[in-house]
């Protein structure tokens, strides 16, 4: 008799069903798991036998064998100890076989019994939910399996109260699905004192979902800046807040199992390798473009990245994700993120002071800046200038105008674009391309005028030239006007900035 229990596989954020089968035959006493498992899942081995043993159970002298199939697949992490656990249990003839197979399974063993967290529960929830099968996970794990729907959820703190439920002598309470606690304060866009250019600059870019690159002097705000954005983006919806919770659940990061609403705001240091940035890894994980999707990837000192691990983004920033070659499979993560970086004009960072600048200008400039290639640089919709605050505009009160206000027009905006892309997957301007980026921004004539000519004395590539309409066309929507005009084309080529170089 082979006993079987239903758990999944990762690939990516996609489940893969693995069936467990265990087998309980005559033959020297043995415990070998077949079905190509990495070393986490080989050491399932003493995990099982000294949870079981924690209970007063003993495998039984006989040669024992687990296959995870299907056997071509790589099995990782620890997530399969308790599926294998219950397959011996089932074999044993502790666990009743038919009502084990109506659930899928996942948990990693403690030595004492216990049931600890893993990750990836929420996909294997809504993947059980296709499947019409009810989740057996760890306790710390419930509320996060809860978010999959009407499924039966069964949610254990150790591998005996699971045994007690199906015996009949103990009851485990259905979890409840819980959202994150925000937090309550975001810091104020009132406390950016000057700068009226970048910030309006920050507010297209977060109406339109726009990548932002802002280049200026240290001290001049541009990290300000960029940690303000969360404060003007609006909630996610339910869709959005699941998808992001399922890449967040794959990686490990959903505290609690609790959903959240507002978007990601990830700032990766300067240092971060290729993987950690796009993904990757021993065991493929998803890499911070990955953790930021539906939201906001911020990387400071631009220039400062690896070259490498920069012109790894051109392919994400353009697709809306990232994939992760490997020799026997593809894992691909979503990866739709607004872009904002920051930089300094040079290495020493004060170009355009002459009092302060280096003896090498303008060719420090040129050399620092060409650290970022063109095609790069392409993909960016706004270049913004930050200059250096003066003395005086650090002596005026706050302005009158912060992030509360902001907030309103922006999402004012993006409810003009959910109307407008209602059907379709865009979500907003910055995704819109081809037929419908010509059907919805098309300017007027004079505008057209001005951005052909435009287009060819700054010369703008295709890629540019549809960023121009995008840009125009979320100017449009912030002014509260149909047709994109000669006006939100003139603002948006004045930010296609044309690189010292270039």
């Amino acid at each position: 008799m082979v006993a079987r229990v239903n758990t999944v596989a990762f690939q990516g954020i996609e489940v893969l069903p693995v069936d467990v089968q265990v087998q309980m035959a005559a033959g020297l006493p043995a415990f070998t798991i077949v079905g190509l498992p990495d070393k986490a899942v080989g050491e399932s081995r003493e995990r099982v036998r000294a949870a079981l043993g924690a209970m007063g159970l003993a495998l039984p002298p006989k040669r024992i064998t687990v296959n995870l199939a299907p056997a071509d697949l790589l099995k990782e992490g620890s997530h399969f100890d308790l599926p294998i656990a219950v397959g011996l249990l089932v074999a044993m003839g502790v666990l009743p076989g038919e009502e084990i197979s109506g659930y899928t399974v996942l948990g990693e063993l403690g030595l004492d019994g216990s049931i600890a967290s893993v990750a990836g529960v929420l996909p294997a929830a809504i993947g059980a939910s296709a499947e019409d099968r009810g989740l057996i996970c760890p306790a710390a794990c419930g509320g996060e399996a809860a978010w999959a729907g009407r499924i039966e959820i069964l949610a254990a703190p150790t591998l005996l109260s699971l045994i007690n439920h199906f015996k009949g002598t103990q009851v485990l309470t259905p979890p409840e699905a819980r959202l994150a606690a925000e937090e309550e304060r975001y810091p104020d866009l009132r406390d950016i004192k000057g700068q009226e250019t970048a910030k309006r600059a920050l507010e297209v870019a977060a109406a339109g979902g726009h990548n932002l690159l802002m280049i200026g002097p240290p001290g001049s705000g541009k990290s300000m800046l960029a940690q303000r954005l969360p404060g003007l983006l609006p909630p996610l919806d339910p869709a959005e807040a699941l998808e992001v919770s399922m890449i967040h659940s794959i990686a490990g990061h959903l505290e609690g199992g609790r959903m959240r609403r507002r978007r990601p705001f990830r700032d990766p240091h300067h240092s971060a390798s290729l993987p950690a940035l796009v993904g990757g890894g021993i065991r493929a994980k998803p890499g911070e473009i990955s953790l930021a999707h539906n939201g906001v990837l911020f990387l400071d000192e631009l220039p400062e990245f690896a070259r490498g691990t920069l012109e790894s983004l051109r392919q994400p920033l353009e697709s809306g994700r990232a994939v992760v070659a490997r020799a026997n499979a593809h894992v691909t993560y979503p990866a739709r993120v607004q872009l904002v970086a920051a930089m300094n004009p040079c290495r020493c960072g004060h170009l355009d002071d002459p009092s302060l600048t280096c003896g090498r200008a303008p060719r420090c400039a040129l050399d620092y800046q060409s650290k970022i290639s063109g095609p790069l640089f392409d993909r960016i919709d706004l270049h913004v200038e930050v200059p250096a605050v003066s003395p005086a505009d650090l002596a005026l009160p706050s302005p009158r105008e912060g992030s509360a206000e902001v907030a309103v027009r922006i999402a004012a905006a993006r409810a003009i674009q959910r109307t407008r892309y209602d059907g379709t997957e865009i979500r907003v301007n910055a995704q819109a391309d081809g037929t419908l980026l010509e059907e919805v921004a098309t300017p007027d004539a004079a505008g057209k005028a001005l951005l052909t000519e435009a287009a060819e004395r700054m010369k703008l590539s295709a890629r540019g030239y549809h960023r121009v309409l995008r840009v125009a066309r979320t100017l449009a929507d912030l002014a509260g006007v149909e047709q994109v005009g000669r006006i939100q084309i003139a603002e948006a080529l004045s930010y296609r900035r044309i690189a010292p170089g270039r």
